[in-house]
């Protein structure tokens, strides 16, 4: 018997997910969003995971989770069809199976405030966490549209707006202002007015509704207003707001933070195995042992293309290590004959762990505002999806 207790549709979940971690951000090259779920679908468990792979799937079934976001897609390239012959689609396979929908944030989440490398430097115990390489602008371009209404039809209009994707900043949903006054109009011959009478100058009481929303989804929101409106001719505008590079870039690719007091390398490289989920390949470090370590910079994931960014910084004395994932030898290595900074290799999959609790705090602290979402359970997977698993 199917379970009645009111719950938050996908569609609700996924635009949460989608406003922390807009998906126009993402890499061209990468695969965000959803993978599989219908809109409508009743979330109730939500699991969180690094890798959507065939023991994470497992997982989720045997929880009876209803949606599985995980940080790296399941699909990067272009697929005829899946079955359980291959791993990806074994997982596809029981996600589909067990009706478990499939979300991602990656390269978007990795850049984001609350994202992959903020939440690695905060289980690193940072301070003064900025990004590494900012952005040109915080978010994605906006617009504002204004629109005036009926008194009666106001309710209507910001439902239809905030459905379309207006009215959304930052942790907020449904934002919206508005201001009582006049309208006036007299319908002329070959007018159907919805209130009034042709030849006939008409007032009506009426309120002016202002929405921000994504440049990307101006059409989208345009058409939702012209449809809710109830009169002909409706009267708005849209206006491009100013560029948000204007302001100081608070998201952008890793981050660069300090330690509350100085530690030798040999000790800031235990302290980072301390602090990341433990794996058989353990936490390797380059450089003297002995160095003093105070000014971090990090990248969650693979992060070899920046080396020289940090090289620079470390030239500048704003880098004293640099920690990240899957650094391959002859880079590393020529790094570290020019002497700064002293480099910390991580385990991918720990590095990214770190940002699981966070987004599991966002999530129960968000959800009980969307209809049935204080019901929702959200765990972090509890499956190591770390490729190694044996060391001699």
């Amino acid at each position: 018997m199917a379970d009645s207790t009111p719950a938050p549709t996908l569609q609700q979940v996924q635009s949460l997910v989608d406003g922390w971690y807009p998906p126009s951000t993402a890499e061209s090259w990468d695969r965000v969003g959803r993978t599989w779920g219908e809109d409508d679908q009743p979330v109730r468990r939500v699991l969180l995971a690094v890798d959507p792979a065939p023991a994470v799937a497992a997982e989720a079934e045997a929880w009876d989770a209803d949606l599985l976001l995980t940080h790296h897609p399941l699909f990067l390239k272009g697929v005829h069809g899946f079955t359980p012959a291959t791993p990806k689609g074994r997982t596809l396979t029981t996600l589909v199976r067990t009706g478990c929908a499939l979300l991602t944030a990656h390269t978007n989440a990795d850049l984001a405030l609350g994202g992959v490398s903020e939440s690695m430097a905060l289980a690193l115990g940072l301070a003064d966490v900025r990004p590494l390489v900012p952005d040109e602008a915080r978010g994605p371009a906006l617009d504002k549209l204004s629109v005036f209404v009926p008194v009666a039809e106001a309710d209507g209009m910001r439902a239809a707006l905030a459905e379309a994707g207006a009215g959304r900043l930052g942790d907020y949903e449904q934002a919206s202002f508005t201001t009582a006054g006049e309208g006036r109009f007299r319908p002329v011959a070959g007018a159907h007015p919805t209130i009034g009478t042709v030849g006939v100058p008409e007032v009506v009481e009426e309120v002016r509704i202002e929405v921000v929303l994504p440049r990307t989804r101006r059409a989208a929101v345009v058409r939702a207003m012209l449809a809710a409106h109830p009169y002909e001719e409706p009267a708005y505008d849209v206006l491009e707001m100013a560029d948000p590079g204007l302001v100081e870039p608070t998201t952008g690719t890793g981050r660069l933070g300090v330690l509350p007091a100085p530690m030798t390398l040999a000790a800031f490289t235990r302290h980072v195995a301390a602090s990341l989920p433990g794996t058989t390949a353990g936490v390797r470090a380059g450089g003297d042992p002995d160095r003093l370590v105070r000014s971090v910079a990090l990248c969650g994931g693979a992060g070899d293309f920046l080396l020289d960014t940090v090289r620079g910084l470390a030239a500048r004395g704003e880098a004293d290590v640099y920690v990240t994932s899957d650094l391959r030898h002859h880079p590393a290595s020529e790094l570290l004959e020019h002497g700064a900074p002293a480099l910390v290799d991580v385990p991918h999959w720990a590095a990214e762990w770190t940002w699981l609790p966070v987004l599991a705090d966002r999530l129960t602290a968000t959800l009980p505002m969307l209809p049935g979402g204080d019901t929702v359970e959200v765990r972090v997977s509890t499956t190591c999806t770390d490729p190694w698993s044996l060391r001699a």
